[in-house]
């Protein structure tokens, strides 16, 4: 279907519940009213709730490193790409039952990655959830006292 011919159909925008909220939506048939909030106001504007972090159980610890390295390669903005990523090359094979848990609650728990890459440059101080020896691991990798360069994603092994 065109989208021309979709928005012709859209004929109101009325109110609706979306996350137990109300919030302006578009239907499909004609209004009989106007509406009852201006179309400029950023009432009809709802960010959709984030899922809770539930942890994963019953996963191999090579299943969960493999989901670890995707997730740290695949971020919402290209710092935590590159950071993650570089991280998990270097530490991630050496890592625990415990450090693998500890490093999937700080990269998946979290709503922001900003949060994150905020927390890891040092310039916010992690809340204390995420504050662990894996917090500090990635503070340190982060600060690149090796001066490495770090301008794209490491190969995959």
């Amino acid at each position: 279907m065109s989208m021309s011919r979709i928005l012709s159909s859209l004929r109101c925008v009325r109110m609706c519940q979306v996350a137990g909220r109300q919030v302006r939506c578009l239907a499909s048939e004609a209004c009989t009213e106007p509406p009852d909030v201006p179309l400029h106001t950023p009432e009809h504007v709802v960010e959709p709730p984030l899922p809770d972090f539930v942890e994963r159980t019953g996963e191999t610890s090579a299943l969960k490193k493999a989901r670890l390295v995707y997730q740290s390669r695949k971020r919402g903005m290209l710092e935590n790409g590159i950071l993650l990523s570089t991280f998990v090359d270097r530490y991630l094979d050496n890592m625990n039952d415990e450090q693998l848990r500890m490093y999937d609650f700080i990269i998946n728990k979290p709503t922001s990655d900003w949060d994150i890459y905020y927390w890891m440059i040092g310039s916010k101080p992690a809340p204390e959830e995420f504050d662990n020896e894996v917090m500090d691991m990635m503070k340190k990798h982060a600060q690149n006292k090796e001066m490495e360069l770090r301008t794209g994603w490491p190969d995959l092994k």
